[in-house]
């Protein structure tokens, strides 16, 4: 075994089982040696209890079996001598194709450490190693880790090291035949290995953009002489992006010189086909615009680089130290993921990857998201943040009611601080960010110290500010700021959907998902599950009845009718709901009006 005072061995045991075999090794061990596996992963808020797929715990001193207690979930107390190593073993089934946890299968393996290392108590701060053994049956398998090689062969299998375990554990690990290439950005090389692309994959464009994207959030953090000797350093001394491209998928999450990501692969960048093109003798001199999917690629890229300094640097004083048993509470998700959600696709913008207009529309999508959020009036963003554990990882039909997103309407608060900066002209959210860096010297931070640097780069205190966005649960002023740095907010009807109330699902026939609260849908008494099999217009004696495929047709069928009638079935039953339609509801479209003031803005450095 490896030479660290806490070693782990990871063998692809069986493919087709979906079986990781692990091999945990320990130096010293303690007389009553306690091992546990993680109960959730550090930027996924939901206990997940990841012990359930631990399977066949031995434990070993030489050639003698050592007994094994299991203590509680996720938990056993081992009874052993403390003057010769101890050996556990175990097998691991690794069937979850996301982000956070692990798989296995004939193509593919992944895993997070959070779901395969067992954490030795007392020993969390000794060098981890981890040994990745070459199989044989797999020769045209790579790997690749943010983990520092020791001795590995030309594939990534062998030896790996780390200096705790939680480094160990924020260090996921790919393997298979995957894509891969490199590019540097201000003086740091970076790695991006793709899995599952079609044959259509243009790697190239992929590369080139990310680089983009990467160096406009170095120098955002450090200046434009990041990577410079006399620059401000950035962390990370490399990086690496793993993305795994499925055939329905999106997420990804944020690791300290990594990145896990997935996506649909129809939103890959596309090499084109001459045989398709219409013919030419001029070949293009410019890459084509983005498609709205590779857009929504490129904001998560950002999203989840961003997450190398807000989260994984700067982070929640709650986030000091992990405990990987329990939730882990703090009420600041609203800066760590809303300010990064409000810079991902701002940082697309000033890297030149979207236009304004581009930009304005993703801008449009999040406040409208907001705004038609009952929950909104309901829960702060700073309830939500520490309620995620609870609510926004365990969603459900009364969820758009009940909370907010700290996501979208962090997103919203971070915009309203920066709009408000810029028109009071003393500094700008950039600014701020950049002396909370400092300040915090990249490592924990507490509210307190955010409303430090505003009133110390601003001249006056934001407790006010701070007080109703982030802990109130009025809306925002969203229109005075964005209409005072020239944006022109629009009024547009809205979709039936948002008029009456409902979320829906139209794969099949029309199912609501959700009743929207104080809507016309739960005024007439829908429910979630119900199925809208139609409608009935007009009086009794001269009712017309018509089946609905979609709603759409409401209108199709509804003519100029108020009042209709709606047939659905719940439960088996079929019901009749006397529906009023609502009179004109509106959605917000964003524009510029005032170029300059905008380019301000959009362009800051």
């Amino acid at each position: 075994m490896l030479t660290a005072a806490v070693g782990y061995s990871v063998r692809v045991q069986d493919l087709h089982a979906h079986l990781f075999q692990v091999t945990l090794t320990i130096a010293q061990p303690a007389p009553l040696q306690r091992v546990s596996l993680p109960a959730w992963i550090p930027g996924s808020y939901l206990v997940r209890e990841f012990s359930k797929s631990l399977q066949r715990l031995q434990a070993h001193q030489g050639a003698t079996s050592v007994a094994l207690t299991q203590l509680d979930k996720c938990s056993w107390q081992v009874e052993c001598a403390a003057n010769q190593p101890l050996v556990l073993s175990y097998e691991i089934y690794a069937f979850d194709n996301s982000v956070r946890t692990a798989w296995l299968d004939a193509a593919r393996g992944f895993f997070n450490g959070t779901s395969l290392f067992l954490q030795v108590a007392g020993q969390e701060n000794l060098p981890h190693a981890l040994e990745l053994p070459a199989n044989k049956a797999l020769p045209n398998w790579q790997v690749a880790t943010g983990l520092t090689p020791k001795k590995t062969n030309k594939s990534g299998f062998g030896r790996y090291l780390a200096a705790n375990y939680d480094e160990l554990v924020d260090c996921p690990v790919e393997m298979g035949e995957f894509w891969s290439g490199s590019f540097v950005a201000c003086g740091i090389p970076h790695r991006f290995v793709v899995t599952g692309a079609p044959p259509s994959f243009d790697g190239d464009r992929l590369l080139a953009d990310t680089q983009q994207i990467c160096e406009a959030e170095i120098r955002f953090w450090h200046g434009p002489k990041a990577g410079s000797r006399a620059s401000n350093q950035p962390p990370q001394q490399s990086y690496l992006f793993m993305l795994n491209a499925v055939d329905d998928g999106y997420g990804g999450l944020e690791h300290r010189n990594s990145t896990a990501l997935i996506c649909t692969r129809k939103d890959l960048p596309r090499l084109s086909n001459p045989a398709l093109l219409p013919h030419t003798t001029q070949p293009p001199t410019t890459q084509p615009k983005p498609s709205e999917g590779y857009t929504t690629l490129l904001g998560l890229i950002s999203h989840e680089y961003f997450h190398t300094w807000n989260v994984k640097r700067l982070r929640p004083a709650e986030f000091t130290r992990y405990d990987y048993a329990q939730e882990n509470y703090t009420q600041l998700l609203w800066f760590f993921e809303g300010f990064t959600s409000y810079y991902d696709d701002l940082l697309l913008r000033r890297a030149g990857l979207i236009d304004d207009t581009t930009y304005l529309k993703l801008l449009t999508k999040t406040v409208n998201q907001v705004l038609q959020t009952p929950g909104r009036e309901v829960q702060s963003v700073a309830q939500a943040s520490f309620d995620a554990w609870v609510k926004y990882y365990r969603q459900d039909e009364n969820t758009p009611n009940a909370t907010v997103s700290y996501y979208t309407k962090g997103a919203l608060v971070a915009l309203c601080l920066d709009l408000t900066l810029r028109h009071e002209k003393k500094t700008t959210l950039d600014a701020v960010m950049r002396a909370l860096w400092l300040r915090c010297k990249g490592g924990p931070m507490r509210e307190s110290d955010l409303s430090s640097v505003l009133e110390a780069l601003s001249g006056r205190s934001f407790a006010k500010e701070i007080a109703h966005w982030v802990h109130g649960t009025a809306d925002l002023p969203l229109q005075t700021l964005l209409e005072g740095q020239g944006i022109a907010v629009l009024e547009e009807p809205a979709q039936i959907a948002q008029r009456l109330g409902l979320r829906v699902a139209e794969s099949n026939g029309i199912v609501i998902k959700t009743v929207l609260r104080g809507g016309a849908a739960e005024s007439a008494g829908f429910a979630a599950g119900d199925e809208w099999l139609g409608l009935e217009v007009g009086t009794a004696k001269s009712a017309t009845h018509w089946r609905l495929s979609k709603l759409d047709d409401l209108l199709l069928y509804a003519g100029t009718a108020t009042q209709v009638i709606a047939l659905v079935a719940r439960d088996k039953r079929l019901l009749k709901l006397s529906l009023t339609l609502p009179k004109a509801v509106t959605t917000w479209r964003l524009a510029a009006r005032d170029g300059q003031r905008v380019g301000q803005w959009l362009n800051a450095a």
